[in-house]
């Protein structure tokens, strides 16, 4: 019984850390776009 609250965590632990790999990701990406579309507009 002590084994599934240890994977209950587990998995919450790497859902957590993918939500907040993938909004950095985004604002990375959309940061570096708006940069591309502002330095082809001199």
């Amino acid at each position: 019984m002590r084994r599934k609250p240890d994977l209950l965590w587990v998995l919450v632990i790497v859902f957590g850390l993918g939500v907040v790999t993938t909004g950095y990701t985004q604002s990375y990406l959309d940061k570096s776009s708006e940069r591309e579309v502002d330095a082809s507009y001199p």
